[in-house]
């Protein structure tokens, strides 16, 4: 069963940069539809500020109590190396205890066979959305 925090948990993250080198709150919650859901906005970044994002990710997940924790990550732009992927598997392996639900926004940059590849090491189900809002909803639903 899924137990929603009181308040917003302190979870955020400057893992990048914008064009005019200020700081992007990549990793924060926000609320929709009531309910309180971790954002990893990784759009657009260098692999660089990925490889961070993915790193800060199960560090605020795992202080989370296990089954708690809407997690979505917004690849909308991203380009995938194999060492991304490879952090990325890691990554939803130790955080996967404390996730009730995972959405993850995607713009055609992650073939089929490696997402599949991603859900299979992680043991986790991961749904896709091609746009923020459809994969809010379904993780508010």
């Amino acid at each position: 069963m899924q137990q929603q925090p009181d308040t917003f948990p302190k979870a955020t993250a400057s893992c990048a940069t914008n064009a005019s080198g200020e700081n992007v709150e990549r990793l924060r919650y926000v609320e929709h539809h009531g309910k309180l859901i971790l954002l990893a906005d990784v759009s657009a970044c260098t692999d660089e500020q990925l490889a961070q994002c993915i790193k800060a990710v199960p560090q605020y997940v795992m202080k989370q109590p296990e089954h708690s924790v809407l997690l979505l990550g917004d690849f909308t732009g991203t380009h995938f190396t194999k060492e991304i992927l490879e952090q990325l598997k890691i990554a939803t392996v130790f955080d996967r205890p404390h996730v009730a639900k995972a959405a993850w926004v995607l713009s055609d940059n992650l073939h089929k066979v490696l997402m599949d590849s991603i859900r299979a090491f992680s043991a986790r189900e991961i749904a896709v959305f091609a746009t923020r809002e459809e994969a809010l909803d379904y993780l508010a639903e």
